[in-house]
């Protein structure tokens, strides 16, 4: 169990540290990525291109244009592209951290109190240790992800195209499979596994007809949507889940301090 103190020393790796503050700023990261929505329905809003923005037409990068002009068969204008682009690229940076900061412990058991990521001894044996081996795959997969949606909001589409699909590519291939790999080994630890496994699903489903399309797909703008909602829906349901139960640990820590 996690002591009051948390783990210390060798047994980090081994022990969940639900009371610890990196955890808690991670989880609060993931959470973070549900700014996107308010952020695409004001560049939205702002569009000065023609014709007039359509979600199943005009895909998200179109907002993030940093000219106004002809490009991908539109004219594209968006005074708030910087707003955009900032937003990708928060996006990102809040991915970095959630992966950076939650530890392949808590990640493996959804930082459910009184649960070990893995046991000593628990390594020589690959199926009892596959929960932290995929947690900590994860890590990397949404690690990968952010460095992907960072990409997209430094190089606007119109500016290097190539550069612009390699970051969208990492962002919409990784994001989808860390959240597939995070619903099955999140089962057991709590009922939202199940949504984690369907956005999840539904991103990686959508992204492999894309790409078995290769790219050229009716209504982009609905398509790509349909990639993209799954990944920040899917990462900020689990930095809440996360966070709430981290917050939850520290308040018994400090109750227990408080007490003795």
């Amino acid at each position: 169990m996690t002591t009051a103190a948390g783990p210390r020393g060798g047994d980090r790796g081994l022990l969940p540290d639900l009371a610890g503050r990196r955890e808690l700023v991670g989880g609060w990261a993931a959470i973070t990525l549900i700014h996107y929505f308010v952020v695409e329905a004001v560049a939205m809003a702002a569009w000065r291109g023609s014709p007039s923005y359509d979600r199943r037409e005009h895909v998200i990068s179109d907002l993030g244009a940093a000219h106004c002009g002809p490009f991908n068969g539109y004219d594209v204008c968006s005074p708030l592209n910087w707003l955009m682009n900032a937003s990708f690229v928060l996006q990102g940076v809040a991915m970095i951290l959630g992966a950076v900061l939650v530890s392949s412990a808590v990640l493996s058991v959804a930082a459910e109190p009184g649960r070990r990521g893995i046991r000593p001894g628990m390594a020589t044996r690959s199926a009892e240790a596959f929960p932290w081996v995929a947690a900590g795959i994860v890590r990397v997969l949404i690690l990968i992800a952010g460095i992907g949606q960072a990409m997209v909001g430094l190089v606007p589409e119109d500016t290097e195209l190539a550069l612009h699909l390699t970051g969208a590519g990492l962002y919409f291939i990784a994001g989808p499979l860390a959240l597939v790999v995070l619903g099955l080994v999140w089962r057991g630890h709590t009922q939202m596994s199940w949504m984690v496994l369907l956005f999840g699903v539904v991103s990686l489903g959508t992204t492999i007809y894309v790409l078995a399309a290769r790219l050229r797909v009716d209504e982009a703008g609905a398509i790509e949507r349909t990639m993209a909602y799954p990944i920040i829906l899917g990462l900020s349901l689990v930095g809440l889940i996360v966070a709430n139960r981290v917050t939850r640990q520290r308040k018994a820590v400090r109750t227990l301090r408080q007490r003795s």
